[in-house]
C-alpha cells in the first residue's frame, strides 16, 4: 500500500485480483498516488481521511446486503465517515449499491431474476442532463439495483433497473454501471462469469466486446468529465 498524503485517492475493491481499470489509470495520469485496499480480504480501512483527495469504492460479486461478510461490514461502517468529512465519493455499481445503503435505501434483484451485462442505454433525468453530456451508454454488470435514497438526486434512469445514477449532498456519486471498464476486464468477465451470459437481460460476449469499440472513447470523455466535476484535476 502506498504512503498516505493529500494527493492520495484511496481505491476499495472488493477481490484480491481486482482493479481499477480506466479510472485508476485517469487518477494516476492526473498525478494522484493510488492507495487500493480491499477490505473483503483484511486490509485495514484509514482512520485519517483528511490525508485523501477522494474514495472509489468499485464493484464485486457480493452484495451491499451482505452485511455478515466482515469486508462488507467495514465498508458500510466506513463510508459515513466519508460523507461526513464531505471527501468527494465515487461508488461505481457495488459501491453505489453500498452508499444508497448507507443512506438508508433498499437494495435488491429484479422482480423478474433480470440482470444487465453489456452495453446499455441510460436515461438522464431532468436534474442529469448536464451530467451525461458525452455519453448516455455505459456497461453494466450486476443482478441487484438500488432505490433512491432520502435526500439524493437520481441522475438517471433505465430501462431494466430505473434507477441508474444519483447524487448526494453534492460531493457523493452513485452510478449501477462501469465506467472503469476496459477492454482487458470484459474479457476477463465474460470469460470468468461465461454462465452469467445466459440469464435473461445478459448480452453475448461479442455485443460486448463490439460496444467496447464503439462506445469507449465517449465513455472516456463522460470520466474525465466526472473526475473535473468533483474537482479530481490533479494535487494541488
Amino acid at each position: 500500500m502506498n504512503a498516505c498524503n493529500p494527493n492520495t485517492i484511496l481505491l476499495i475493491v472488493h477481490q484480491k485480483k481486482s482493479v481499477s481499470g480506466h479510472i485508476g489509470t485517469l487518477l494516476s495520469s492526473l498525478g494522484y498516488n493510488l492507495d487500493k485496499r480491499c477490505p473483503c480480504i483484511g486490509d485495514p480501512l484509514p482512520q485519517n481521511l483528511e490525508n485523501y483527495a477522494a474514495v472509489v469504492v468499485f464493484g464485486g460479486p457480493m452484495s451491499a446486503n451482505d452485511c455478515d461478510m466482515e469486508g462488507i461490514k467495514k465498508e458500510l461502517d466506513f463510508i459515513p465517515d466519508v460523507l461526513k468529512l464531505k471527501i468527494p465519493f465515487l461508488g461505481l455499481c457495488l459501491g453505489g449499491q453500498l452508499l444508497a445503503r448507507v443512506l438508508g435505501a433498499k437494495i435488491s434483484p429484479h422482480e423478474l431474476g433480470h440482470i444487465e451485462s453489456g452495453f446499455t442505454k441510460i436515461y438522464p433525468t431532468k436534474i442529469g442532463e448536464d451530467w451525461f453530456v458525452e455519453s448516455d451508454i455505459f456497461y453494466q454488470w450486476h443482478r441487484e439495483g438500488f432505490d433512491v435514497p432520502n435526500g439524493a438526486q437520481l441522475l438517471a434512469k433505465g430501462d431494466k433497473f430505473p434507477n441508474q445514477a444519483f447524487v448526494y449532498d453534492g460531493n457523493a456519486i452513485a452510478t449501477q454501471f462501469h465506467p472503469e471498464i476496459t477492454r482487458d476486464m470484459i474479457d476477463r468477465w465474460t470469460m470468468h462469469g461465461a454462465h452469467r451470459l445466459n440469464r435473461p437481460g445478459a448480452q453475448p460476449r461479442q455485443a460486448h466486446v463490439k460496444g467496447w469499440e464503439v462506445y469507449n472513447q465517449q465513455i472516456d470523455l463522460w470520466s474525465k468529465s466526472l473526475l473535473n466535476r468533483f474537482g479530481l484535476n490533479g494535487p494541488q
